[in-house]
């Protein structure tokens, strides 16, 4: 395997009480500073609302000011490379996007705000920590150059109501990986046979943008026994027979599935969005996506499709044994140069109090997951039978097991996923006519060339 599961690792699991009363910020509010702040726009408006109190509620308690943005996750990804390239950088960012933190902390472009993480350290699920303790190529040594502060894994999301519009029961869906994979086939067969000419069975994001495609392409590998190409030590293992095979395996599944017309062409073009909206559309059956917003997109104004969803974890292997869901945090990340790095950090523990972090998290109405299960545990919403799709998505990313991503083992990986390298396998086979054994070679061997820059040393 990769590196430890969820239920491998031991962990703090002090409670709210635990913890004592909220902390008071740890700057006099005599000397009240202003930090600059960009963070991330939810994909629902509720998001934005909670972080817009978050930052009333710490100003009003601290005496520090705030100047913050909220940005769209695309366009703030490009600002904020642009920030750090040109060393006109704010005090605090949000990660747009969980490989970030790797590849500049590599590149010592963080503060280390080990201290910050150590407030609540007890608290965090460990592979949040292993998340964000990433090596820097400088010091040569790993440490804490984010605050861990929302997680996310990836559920399927199904419209039970089209399920049954085929002549299925939502019990019927298969509960190991191919069989449940291929559940969808007969689905969008019999759906275009009462006259639904554009419905796809599959949507499966597997084009060269964004985040969404690596994750897919990942959690397939890992259904065929790719767990090991990256060990916990930083260590690739491209040459294992098994990784090889779970590559083919994995591509040759996706391949199919859109050769044989059970996925939206204009996938090959989708964005990390473009699932959401095609899903809404009733455009595909199934989905694969990271976070809740696919559902809270419709949780208001359509209450009737809200309940017509389905939020499914992972099947089991085709060996019927459990898989491991990708583990990813967002944090804060302080870039040298910061002119209130100190007024960042008293924000960011203040933000990560379990009660502060719980209402936050809550506010944006559970879209994101707490990286401590203790905020779980002490407040049934989380885990509310009422709502069809958060007890879920809180038992597959915090009661389930779950594997970081690669890139905190290497921060190399970072620059796979950025490079897309295993998304252009699948596009080598699909439209170039590559076959997929050449295909798979092609990738390990580009994904060694990047692992050779990447040496880990320790100091």
């Amino acid at each position: 395997m990769s590196g430890p599961t969820r239920r491998a690792l031991l962990r703090g699991s002090l409670g709210f009480a635990a913890v004592g009363a909220l902390a008071r910020p740890y700057i006099a509010n005599a000397q009240a500073k202003t930090a600059t702040v960009w963070w991330n726009q939810g994909f629902v408006p509720d998001e934005d609302v909670a972080f817009r109190k978050l930052c009333a509620d710490y100003e009003k308690e601290s005496g520090n000011k705030l100047d913050y943005s909220i940005i769209p996750f695309a366009p703030l990804r490009q600002k904020i490379i642009s920030a750090l390239t040109s060393s006109v950088v704010p005090d605090l960012m949000e990660a747009p996007a969980i490989q970030m933190n790797a590849q500049e902390a590599w590149d010592d472009k963080f503060v280390d705000v080990s201290d910050v993480v150590e407030t609540q350290k007890s608290q965090y699920l460990p592979n949040a920590l292993l998340s964000a303790n990433l090596y820097n190529r400088v010091t040569k040594r790993r440490s804490f150059y984010g605050v861990p502060h929302k997680a996310a894994v990836i559920p399927f999301h199904v419209w039970g109501n089209l399920v049954e519009k085929a002549g299925y029961k939502r019990s019927d869906i298969p509960k190991t990986w191919d069989a449940f994979l291929n559940f969808f086939r007969p689905v969008q067969d019999k759906l275009r046979a009462q006259g639904m000419r554009h419905i796809y069975g599959l949507g499966l994001e597997i084009s060269t943008v964004g985040d969404d495609p690596t994750n897919t392409f990942h959690q397939w590998f890992f259904a065929y026994g790719g767990m090991g190409l990256v060990t916990r030590d930083g260590k690739l293992h491209g040459d294992d027979p098994k990784i090889k095979e779970a590559g083919i395996k994995a591509l040759q599944q996706l391949a199919s599935a859109f050769k044989d017309g059970y996925v939206p062409p204009g996938s090959v073009n989708w964005n990390d969005a473009d699932d959401n909206n095609a899903f809404h559309a009733k455009q595909i059956v199934m989905d694969f996506d990271g976070t809740l917003s696919t559902e809270l997109a419709m949780i208001k104004d359509e209450q009737a499709y809200y309940h017509d969803m389905m939020t499914l974890g992972l099947p089991l292997n085709n060996e019927g044994q459990q898989m491991p869901s990708q583990f990813g945090v967002l944090t804060g990340m302080i870039p040298k140069g910061a002119k209130n790095a100190e007024v960042a950090k008293d924000f960011m523990k203040y933000t990560i109090q379990p009660k502060v972090l719980n209402e936050y998290l809550k506010g944006g109405l559970g879209r994101w997951l707490p990286p401590m299960e203790s905020i779980v545990k002490n407040d049934p919403w989380w885990t509310d039978p009422k709502d069809p799709h958060r007890p879920v998505y809180v038992q597959q990313g915090i009661f389930g097991e779950t594997v970081p991503y690669y890139f905190a083992f290497n921060p190399a990986y970072a620059q796979v996923m950025a490079e897309h390298t295993w998304n252009v396998a699948w596009a080598d086979i699909v439209t170039n006519g590559m076959g997929t054994e050449q295909a798979v070679d092609k990738a390990l061997k580009r994904i060694q060339e990047i692992f050779s820059k990447y040496p880990i040393q320790q100091a």
